[in-house]
């Protein structure tokens, strides 16, 4: 992958970070208070879901690419960072691994397992659809 298609997919994840991070606060401020842990989380889960389609649909013409092996290789890289970040912000709140691997199972309303699939499969689904992969 080349190097500035590399540095804006980074861009990319940021602008899915900041949005996510936003989605945490809805999700803990509204969602879980209206509608309980299990209904909040899975509407949670589904709107960062589409944020991540709609952040990646109006941002793949910017990264001028049209291999399906480079969709691929960006999708995989925003799992990493994604869950880089989780474990080493989780680290730095004190939470323990145990606490933290919970978030990867479908436990009370959870889909967080989902939502890294979509991260995973945003790029070269969208690509598809526009037929460059």
């Amino acid at each position: 992958m080349p190097v500035g298609v590399a540095f804006k997919a980074l861009a990319i994840w940021l602008v899915i970070l900041v949005l996510a991070m936003i989605n945490g606060v809805l999700r803990e401020a509204v969602l879980i208070p209206e509608f309980g842990t299990a209904v909040g989380l899975l509407l949670s889960g589904i709107l960062l879901s589409a944020l991540i389609f709609l952040v990646t649909h109006l941002s793949l013409p910017w990264l001028d690419v049209r291999r399906p092996g480079v969709f691929v290789g960006i999708g995989l890289g925003w799992v990493a960072l994604t869950v880089l970040f989780e474990f080493s912000f989780g680290l730095l709140q004190g939470k323990s691994w145990q606490v933290m691997l919970e978030a990867y199972t479908f436990h009370g309303g959870n889909i967080w397992p989902i939502i890294l699939v979509v991260t995973a499969l945003a790029p070269y689904l969208d690509a598809k659809f526009r037929g460059w992969a």
